[in-house]
């Protein structure tokens, strides 16, 4: 951003941090700080007294500038947890109200801008995060996400939408993203285009995007945006949140009628002229040698170079991580990290002697598919959270791990404290949703909400299927019967549970 942008940043993180203050005194209400902490990407906490931020990483990108300074803040002020979130940023906790305007004004001067965070605003621009070195990929979609973020912020005081709104690119191959859908999604084509999505989400009434254009050129991507923009509040619901997001206008409008009232905004915008983009992915000029195979290394499609991937159990990265990797990677020219969608950091350009290093100082992380499960984090930090998600998995990977549950047997679980599919469980193998479930003469009792056979693979989207509910306290033993069963039978998940339909419901009815 430039210096002018960044002036008045500053003005407004002085007179957001009166209102912290004021919320802190009690002369703020909840319901008026949230309106203003969400456009600075903060948030209060559950009690009250502590807040979050989170900052923002376009594409993910925690380059080396972002990650010192990560670094350096968490061991100074001790900050815990640092939390990896489902759109490639990572979340502060924990803070006390005068630390506030302190990180957010030193962030800035590392690149990571907290401005629309959360919010009626745009949010974290998303791609794939091994986007620029993943085998079969179509291009780099790195620089039209940063280029998309750059615009967004540029903009994000001029507009007012009525809720907020995800872009997320694709690099034609992983789709972890959710690009088909999520509000806007961009997917790279070898033809060097992008098939264009829209108005899709997660959450209360999801929906799959409208593919509204099959080969949109690359410099037309802040053109697309604007016109979403342009279409969303236009045609927007400002009347009731509950249905504001731009997947509601598949109904108000209808998918047909929202292709063309797009396409005409798109043509308008582009008549106007101004926003053409003209961008080449940066090479990756390093080279490696030697070989490396290990269940956490990616050969990337550079050879002799490598990604490595570290999943911190929950997304709950520890305090000092952060100072452990930065020290490594200053060792390792042209080494990146990139915090991904499912709560893992992958570690990238890496020679096979880097890789090992590398390998060595995360073995904290999730050793199965199983402990790469996703979790938001939970109810007894987010005061929109219904039951402490990240309680659940903690329960569940102990519970997998004492029943000797191998490798495979079981899938990667997404748990969301509430609706908000902030784990994304709408997508997942396996899902939760945090609930109650009526207890039969008493009080209802925390419960999930069970869904099955979500996907998110490109070409294979589908949500999953709603199960029924079960208890929270039985949740552990829940998954270690499915991965008993399967294991028994010598299988994966993904094998067992499609061969074995009859025991799979068997096992269900005894918790749901």
């Amino acid at each position: 951003m430039n210096e002018q942008w960044l002036n008045l940043y500053r003005t407004e993180i002085e007179e957001f941090y009166k209102k912290t203050r004021a919320f802190a005194a009690g002369d703020l209400s909840r319901k008026d700080y949230k309106g203003a902490s969400g456009g600075f990407g903060s948030y209060a906490q559950r009690d009250g007294t502590k807040h979050m931020l989170r900052l923002r990483l376009p594409g993910g990108r925690l380059t080396e500038p972002r990650l010192q300074f990560l670094a350096r803040i968490a061991g100074k002020y001790d900050i815990a947890p640092l939390k990896l979130t489902t759109c490639e940023t990572i979340q502060l906790h924990n803070l006390t109200p005068d630390l506030l305007p302190v990180l957010m004004e030193q962030a800035a001067y590392c690149d990571i801008i907290t401005r629309g965070g959360g919010g009626d605003n745009p949010r974290n621009v998303m791609a794939s995060p091994l986007t620029g070195v993943q085998t079969g990929e179509a291009f780099d979609v790195m620089p039209w996400a940063e280029a998309a973020s750059n615009y967004l912020l540029s903009i994000c005081r001029d507009i007012h939408m009525p809720r907020k709104l995800k872009v997320a690119f694709c690099n034609g191959v992983d789709d972890c993203v959710h690009a088909t859908f999520r509000d806007m999604g961009f997917i790279a084509q070898a033809d060097g285009t992008f098939r264009l999505y829209i108005a899709g989400g997660l959450g209360n009434n999801h929906r799959m995007g409208v593919l509204v254009e099959e080969h949109l050129p690359a410099s037309d991507v802040l053109y697309a945006i604007r016109a979403m923009i342009d279409v969303f509040c236009a045609h927007g619901n400002y009347e009731n949140r509950a249905k504001a997001r731009t997947r509601y206008l598949q109904e108000t409008l209808g998918a047909e009628e929202l292709c063309r009232v797009y396409r005409e905004a798109l043509a308008a915008r582009k008549a106007e002229g101004g926003l053409d983009l003209n961008l080449t992915p940066k090479a990756v000029t390093k080279t490696g040698e030697g070989t490396l195979e290990d269940v956490r290394v990616i050969a990337q499609k550079q050879p002799g170079l490598y990604a490595v991937a570290y999943h911190p159990i929950g997304g709950i990265l520890p305090t000092g991580k952060p100072t452990e990797l930065a020290a490594l990677l200053r060792e390792m020219p042209a080494a990146e990290c990139r915090v991904a969608p499912h709560e893992t950091i992958y570690i990238i350009n890496l020679t096979a002697d880097e890789a090992r290093r590398i390998l060595a100082a995360t073995e904290d992380g999730a050793k199965t598919l199983f402990e790469t499960s996703v979790a938001c984090i939970g109810a007894a930090i987010c005061q929109q959270g219904v039951r402490d998600s990240q309680a659940a998995l903690q329960a569940c990977v102990k519970a997998v791990r004492e029943a000797g549950i191998p490798d495979g047997a079981l899938p990667k679980v997404c748990i969301s404290g509430c609706p908000s599919s902030c784990s994304g469980h709408q997508a997942g193998a396996i899902g939760f949703q945090g609930c109650v479930k009526p207890v039969p003469g008493g009080k209802p009792a925390p419960a999930f909400r069970m869904f099955l056979n979500g996907n998110d693979a490109l070409g294979a989207e589908q949500f999953g299927e709603v199960m029924g509910f079960v208890y929270e306290d039985q949740l552990p033993a829940l998954l270690v019967e499915l991965g008993q069963a399967a294991a028994a039978a010598g299988q994966d998940w993904q094998s067992w549970h499609t061969t074995h339909g009859e025991e799979l419901k068997t096992i269900l009815a005894k918790y749901l």
